[in-house]
């Protein structure tokens, strides 16, 4: 069984972490809020299921362009990044940054992040 509270724990401490880093959250794969640590005003519900749909087309536009597995979509912005990754095939991990984050920074902590998450989703 998942321990929410251990997860929600384990953003709280990366948002809280990292001054770029706004925001994160733990979606299911069906699109369902499992943890999370977002900006007000961000409705957890919606935002969840837009992950998890965001990673699925790309990881089928990946697989459509012959371009082997999805390591991850970024949405870039004025404002900042969206980071999209798979944490395990119970969730997906999505990071939100500002716009003055390194991305090889950026990347290398959410990978870090993912890596403390994904035991505690087995």
């Amino acid at each position: 069984m998942i321990n929410i509270s251990m997860l929600q724990d384990e953003l709280q401490n990366f948002v809280s972490g990292s001054a770029e880093v706004q925001g994160a959250m733990l979606a299911s794969p069906d699109g369902l809020a499992l943890a999370s640590v977002l900006p007000m005003g961000m409705d957890d519900e919606r935002t969840a299921a837009m992950s998890a749909s965001m990673l699925s087309l790309g990881e089928r536009i990946g697989r459509e362009l012959a371009r082997g597995a999805v390591d991850r979509i970024v949405v870039e912005g004025e404002k900042g990044y969206g980071v999209l990754v798979g944490c395990s095939d119970e969730a997906v991990l999505l990071v939100l940054a500002s716009a003055a984050v390194k991305q090889g920074l950026l990347f290398l902590e959410v990978k870090r992040a993912v890596a403390r998450i994904a035991p505690l989703l087995a």
